[in-house]
């Protein structure tokens, strides 16, 4: 990358200032640059480059110094909270946030897990990649039960912008015409095992309201020449995304829409600048710009532009904005709902079932998929449920017990050489991701006195699970069950997540909904356009923005807001109206 690029102060003045760059960071910058906008993406961590700063990609586990463990004490004493990431080993650890650096609070009884990337490319780098749509079944469930408020879009008006991100970013998956689960533009499928192709069948036959389908991903099965164009190869099936992709198989801000911003020569980047605030201007009720601290030098800065888009990630967003004090916003810039902070929202992982196999001994499979059978929801569709509102879907996959299970088996000498280098037996598990209520009492706030090591105030975090999300786990951790013994699984175990701590509040890394869409300002922060309410000039496109959190996975969605809100906001540039 130019090093022309980065910059550490100017006084120039930027047609917008995008914060944070992640997906939607990232995305912003793509679609700003690309309209013809001057645009500066201010991001708290370090740079990273596309293939340079790839630490371990490539390294099998058996060549690194302690098989990708970590330094006992340098996780306690740095990594406490992220450690819990599925993702997070030693050749990942640079991408997660420095836990004693970045503190924050939460009250006895209700923890919250909050994982964070720290980088160019924030957790674009380190996320699961799932891929899904959202559809009216989403949009219009506050409205229909009566908990949060409704949507101010509906899927029609996110369906071409879903469309047109999904070209972009190259999403695999197939055709199924469900219609919970609006069908994408697809590049071809990962394939299913010779399992899960006889488990398919079982399930479709004895359950015709359950499809399982292949997991829905941002991984390039077959690239098109545009992605050959974004210097993007296919999907080697390593399953080392988390090390990063120097093939740029993944979809992330580095292989895909930075070098797509940069190829602009409209984009200008700070990085180790953390966003105190954003700077209003009572006299024209706009902002503009934001506060900046160096996180090396200490060193503050002001920039400045036309419009801020904030996309620094849910709680980091919803921080900057509670911080952001005027005399009009005493507790908070855009906050005259009094909602900023409220209605934090998380997906309910954890619960499901596996068991064994029998058979196919003669079977195994090639490569490390990075995804797998999937269950779209189908409760609360067409019948209600009477225990529990809303929804879940169900993913997992069948494979067989490799060399590293053994690390828990007895044996020794050749014989147990022998059968380290065989296939065990074959497990099938499912997984449920379910949707939460927005709850008013699930929320952050900017703890009175706790600051962090540069000054800006913690976050208070205070949420829990309710009985209807207790009720779905139950539901989730039976009905994987029930679909395991009807396929012929033997040893069959339950996981049920009963309490906040079996898995706390926050380890999904779905947190949305703190700064939430809506039609009444008096009840949301932003309007059908991501727009605040109070502000015209102020964008927040990140998870912050979601109004209920559905049961899908929710980065595509963020893409496709972000996308159409950058729309949105070049046209009421061109008018005047920001």
């Amino acid at each position: 990358m130019d090093n022309n690029v980065y910059i550490k102060k100017s006084a120039k003045i930027f047609d917008a200032i995008v914060v944070g760059s992640g997906i939607t960071g990232g995305w912003a910058a793509k679609e700003l640059t690309e309209k013809g906008l001057k645009v500066l993406m201010v991001e708290r961590g370090r740079p990273v480059e596309h293939r340079k700063d790839y630490v371990g990609e490539g390294v099998p586990t058996w060549k690194l110094p302690f098989r990708n463990a970590m330094n006992y004490q340098l996780v306690e004493d740095q990594y406490f909270i992220q450690r819990q990431c599925y993702a997070f080993g030693d050749t990942s650890k640079n991408f997660f946030m420095n836990d004693r650096d970045y503190p924050y609070s939460t009250p006895e009884g209700k923890p919250f897990s909050w994982i964070r990337g720290n980088q160019l490319g924030g957790k674009s780098l380190l996320w699961a990649r799932q891929s899904y749509r959202l559809s009216d079944y989403d949009f219009t469930a506050n409205l229909k039960d009566g908990h949060g408020v409704d949507w101010p879009i509906r899927y029609k008006d996110l369906e071409p912008w879903y469309s047109y991100v999904e070209r972009h970013a190259g999403i695999s998956g197939s055709k199924e015409n469900i219609p919970v689960l609006p069908d994408s533009e697809f590049l071809p499928p990962f394939e299913f095992n010779t399992v899960e192709l006889a488990i398919k069948k079982k399930i479709e036959a004895t359950f015709p309201d359950r499809k399982m389908i292949m997991g829905r991903c941002a991984h390039l099965t077959q690239p098109a020449p545009h992605h050959l164009e974004q210097g993007r190869l296919q999907c080697q099936a390593r399953s080392e995304c988390h090390k990063g992709c120097s093939f740029g198989a993944n979809f992330t801000t580095q292989s895909s829409t930075l070098p797509a911003a940069l190829k602009t020569n409209n984009l200008s980047i700070a990085t180790n600048a953390i966003v105190h605030s954003v700077i209003y201007d009572p006299k024209t009720n706009r902002a503009k710009g934001v506060n900046v601290i160096d996180s090396e030098t200490m060193e503050t800065t002001e920039y400045f532009g036309k419009m801020v888009f904030l996309c620094a990630s849910t709680l980091a967003t919803t921080q900057i904005m509670l911080n952001s004090k005027s005399e009009r916003f005493p507790n908070g810039i855009a906050n005259s709902s009094g909602v900023l902070g409220h209605y934090l929202m998380d997906h309910l992982y954890g619960s499901g079932a596996s068991g064994r196999i029998e058979g196919f001994e003669e079977d195994y499979y090639s490569g490390r998929r990075p995804t797998g059978p999937y269950i779209p929801n189908f409760r609360n569709v067409t019948e209600k449920h009477p225990d529990f509102l809303r929804g879940y879907s169900l993913s997992g996959g069948a494979s067989r017990e490799g060399w590293g299970s053994f690390a828990y088996k007895d044996g020794l000498g050749a014989d147990f050489k022998k059968r380290i280098q065989q296939g065990g037996s074959w497990y099938f598990s499912l997984q449920g991701s379910g949707e939460m209520l927005p709850r008013y009492d699930n929320q952050v706030s900017l703890h009175p006195t706790l600051k962090d090591k540069w000054g800006m105030p913690q976050l208070h975090i205070e949420a829990s699970f309710t009985e209807n999300d207790y009720k779905m786990n139950e539901d989730i951790a039976n009905t994987a069950a029930e679909i395991l013994e009807a396929v012929g699984a033997k040893d069959i175990r339950k996981h049920v997540i009963r309490r906040n701590e079996d898995r706390p509040f926050g380890l999904s890394i779905h947190e949305m909904g703190t700064a939430r869409m809506g039609r009444d300002p008096k009840t949301s922060v932003l309007n059908g356009n991501n727009q605040t309410h109070d502000i015209p000039n102020l964008f927040v496109t990140d998870g912050a923005c979601m109004t209920s959190n559905a049961w899908q996975n929710p980065s595509l969605t963020y893409m496709a807001i972000t996308a159409r809100a950058c729309d949105f906001a070049v046209k009421q540039m061109k008018l005047g109206k920001i």
